[in-house]
């Protein structure tokens, strides 16, 4: 219908059949077991990363907070694993990432090649470096 109208059958029907995550445990438990490894690689190299930052699901998404602040996401697709959002860096970073798939801010990794663990703690590092301390 336009105007962003819905019939009440619409209406009451939801926008996914997963429940609300409370925990990123919860998040990756709901995927395939490789899956589930790899995303909890990916978890651990952005705390490798930054030690300091706090868990917490935001936009229905594992989401890591540090002073205050949301610093990096990361979510699970069928063919990839996303992270969001992705630093300026240098030239050489850029040159780094340019092979990868970027969408609306994001990084994809694919599936059906090596997940780049060590590039992960490189974004999370370089996000730290570029976002300002929250203010006081």
């Amino acid at each position: 219908m336009a105007d962003g109208q819905y019939t009440s059958k619409e209406a009451e029907k939801p926008m996914t059949d997963k429940k609300p995550f409370t925990t990123i445990d919860e998040y990756i438990s709901t995927f395939p077991a490789n899956i589930q490894d790899i995303l909890e690689k990916v978890r651990q190299a952005i705390h490798k990363a930054a030690p300091e930052a706090a868990e917490t699901i935001s936009y229905g998404i594992p989401t890591f907070n540090l002073n205050g602040k949301h610093l990096v996401f990361f979510a699970g697709w069928k063919h990839h694993i996303s992270m969001y959002p992705i630093p300026a860096g240098d030239e050489a970073f850029q040159q780094k990432i340019s092979h990868y798939k970027r969408a609306k801010g994001s990084i994809q990794f694919p599936l059906d090649n090596p997940i780049p663990y060590d590039l992960v703690e490189k974004i999370v590092t370089l996000l730290m470096m570029e976002k300002p301390e929250k203010e006081s």
